[in-house]
């Protein structure tokens, strides 16, 4: 779904620069070494979005479109992707990613938001709730990843995911389908998704270079061998997969909420979903949060 954004008015204020109407706020923001495009909509308690692996702030739509009557919701697309883009490092970690979400909700002045990642972005999520705890309210994961020992089924997830980012065919956004699709054949049948909704975001985001996406898809490779420490995470946790998510990747749900030890973690299955859940069952997916931030705010004003 376009957003409307009708009278626009475009202007920079401070190291931002943005585009705003009376309905959402779009630009970008200086950002550690990078300019970084977000979207903000609404007015409330702040929510971030955080993205997959080669999608883009426009993953979020359906979300943000839920959520923005009661909440301050805002996206962005990560380093690497979208109307982001790339920079001249040669690596990309976890722990940068988290720095540039710190530093974007600095310039935004976003304080004690709950973050809400997907995939990818349940890492960038997890990492960024581990190292500043003290900055966040909530934590939605969701079809994400851990950071725990794997067994070896867990293990050649990574390991494929650094051969598939050699590969210049997967920059036409073919082999990402058919990588899920070989997992659920190999480790759990029947596996369901929204394929063609996945594809059409991924195509209308901004193309994503062959050098950068080697160095996001390294980034996920290298996620097990990062420094998270899961314990760390002290905040409320809303742990979400789609029901039909290869059996390797529902069984990482279940050690990442082993890990969580020092966090109040709630577990949801989301109905006629695979790995990208929030667009399979969107409507699911935005009550499921909407109910979890209602019960953080409960729990803060008792």
């Amino acid at each position: 779904m376009e957003e409307q954004n009708l009278g626009a008015e475009t202007e920079r204020v401070g190291n931002r620069l943005i585009e705003s109407s009376a309905t959402s706020e779009s630009g970008t923001v200086r950002t550690n070494d990078i300019e970084t495009y977000y979207v903000r909509r609404g007015d409330g308690p702040p929510i971030v979005f955080i993205h997959g692996m080669a999608m883009s702030a426009s993953e979020w739509e359906p979300q943000m479109e839920a959520l923005g009557d009661e909440y301050t919701v805002v996206a962005y697309d990560v380093r690497g992707h979208g109307h982001t883009g790339g920079s001249d490092r040669d690596s990309y970690t976890m722990e940068l990613y988290a720095a540039d979400l710190d530093a974007l909700l600095a310039a935004l002045n976003v304080e004690n938001p709950v973050l809400c990642g997907l995939s990818m972005g349940g890492c960038i999520a997890q990492m960024y709730a581990a190292t500043y705890p003290e900055k966040v309210a909530g934590l939605v994961v969701s079809d994400t990843f851990t950071a725990a020992p794997l067994p070896f089924t867990g293990r050649l997830i990574f390991a494929n995911l650094r051969f598939f980012g050699l590969l210049d065919r997967f920059i036409r956004y073919t082999t990402l389908n058919r990588f899920q699709t070989w997992v659920g054949n190999r480790f759990s049948p029947g596996v369901a998704g929204d394929g063609t909704t996945t594809q059409r975001l991924m195509e209308a985001a901004p193309t994503i270079s062959h050098g950068e996406f080697v160095k996001i898809a390294n980034s996920m490779a290298r996620f097990p061998n990062s420094d998270l420490d899961a314990s760390q995470i002290t905040v409320p946790t809303l742990v979400m997969h789609g029901e039909d998510l290869p059996a390797v990747l529902r069984d990482m749900h279940g050690r990442l909420a082993e890990e969580l030890t020092n966090a109040d973690v709630e577990f949801t299955v989301i109905p006629d979903a695979g790995h990208a859940s929030n667009i399979d069952n969107p409507d699911f997916f935005s009550t499921a949060v909407r109910e979890f931030l209602a019960r953080i705010a409960s729990k803060r004003s008792q």
